[in-house]
């Protein structure tokens, strides 16, 4: 999605609204909710909900309590309550479907502990944010060859701080349990504010920092999935994927969230299969299942022995031998039934190039015949010139 300023211009070309995720109709940042409710219009005697959903750096959203003398819509940026100071985010969702989303979230509306807004954020809480926010590249860096030096199995991610530039909050990955108490007396003494370590998971990482998968597409987990359901090798064998760990991972290092999107289809599809370990008896030998295709209900059986020669049967037919196997009947073979599933096939080729020859820019050949009078012509003159 892209907001008016950031649409496309002439000729395709980009726009670009140079506002860096800021923009005020919040339409191309990352986790966006689009508000369908925006139009509608209450019935009468009814109040607007008074809690607003406020995101702040790389999709953390949070919700808060509107004070009655202040109204809010979607864009405004906003001084909200944290532990210590303020923070400081934008408004990007407002009305009915903020309270939708908090009961999505199990996030009770009658909490009298629940987080306020201040005020709308003045000049000068955006100038000192902005000053912060550009302080987080560099500290990045700095931080990151601190870990190294001090010898910890870590990686630091990503730095967020906070609205009135009282902490900073370091994101990390780790394999392990790590002892950073060292570290976080040194990121004190070089960086001069309050520090909090938090950790992430390798999945969380890949959402907040964003990137672009195999498929070509942002991924899934910055731009739209909320939840991470575990993933398992089970998934892609059902799929009848290759279990190569390079193509199965996504950019977390973790088996891709979209292995789960079709493997309901598949499932629904294999109950009405025979099980791929069988084995089915024939006259001729005993025969093992070498290969399934799920959608087109075909399986692919060789016998014990003969592993080079397959022979493709339905799955009606493969349960129509493993029914005669239980009541201690063999088939002749299994030749017979393939038998029935040959088709003649006809390749019929196409022009798809249209009118045009494919041969068409090639040099054109002479005419042979030109050539060779052309040729006699000559002899003829030069055999006259030489009589002379």
């Amino acid at each position: 999605m892209a907001c008016n300023s950031c649409s496309t211009g002439k000729d395709g070309q980009p726009k670009g609204c140079k506002n860096n995720g800021t923009c005020g109709t919040d339409s191309c940042n990352k986790l966006t909710v689009f508000d369908w409710l925006s139009n509608m219009s209450l019935p009468n005697g009814e109040k607007s909900f008074n809690w607003v959903e406020v995101r702040f750096k790389n999709g953390r959203k949070l919700y808060y309590k509107v004070p009655e003398n202040i109204t809010l819509v979607i864009g405004d940026i906003v001084a909200t309550q944290a532990q210590s100071g303020h923070d400081v985010g934008m408004v990007t969702l407002a009305g009915e479907l903020v309270r939708v989303q908090m009961k999505r979230k199990n996030i009770p509306t009658e909490n009298p502990e629940a987080l306020k807004i201040y005020r709308k954020a003045t000049q000068k809480d955006i100038d000192i944010w902005s000053s912060a926010r550009d302080k987080e590249e560099a500290m990045k860096v700095k931080a990151r060859q601190f870990a190294i030096n001090l010898n910890l199995q870590m990686k630091i991610s990503d730095i967020e701080f906070q609205g009135d530039g009282s902490k900073a909050t370091f994101y990390y990955t780790a394999d392990e349990r790590v002892d950073f108490r060292e570290l976080i007396k040194v990121f004190a003494k070089e960086f001069r504010t309050r520090i909090e370590m938090k950790q992430v998971g390798f999945r969380q990482e890949a959402s907040r920092l964003g990137g672009i998968g195999s498929c070509g597409r942002e991924l899934c987990c910055s731009t739209w999935l909320t939840d991470f359901r575990s993933v398992s090798t089970s998934a892609a064998r059902y799929q009848q994927l290759s279990l190569n760990p390079q193509k199965l991972a996504g950019q977390c290092g973790k088996l891709k969230c979209c292995l789960n999107y079709e493997l309901d289809t598949y499932l629904d599809a294999l109950k009405d299969f025979p099980k791929s370990d069988v084995k089915v008896l024939t006259a001729k030998g005993k025969a093992i299942c070498q290969k399934t295709d799920i959608f087109k209900r075909h399986m692919w059986f060789a016998y014990e022995g003969e592993w080079m020669n397959w022979f493709k049967l339905t799955v009606d037919q493969a349960k129509e031998i493993i029914a005669l196997n239980a009541k201690n009947q063999k088939p002749q073979s299994l030749e017979e039934y393939a038998e029935e599933l040959k088709e003649e096939t006809k390749v019929e080729f196409e022009n798809v190039v249209g009118q045009d020859s494919l041969t068409r820019f090639d040099s054109p050949k002479r005419n042979k015949k030109r050539r060779n009078n052309r040729n006699k012509n000559r002899n003829r003159k030069k055999k006259s010139k030489s009589a002379k």
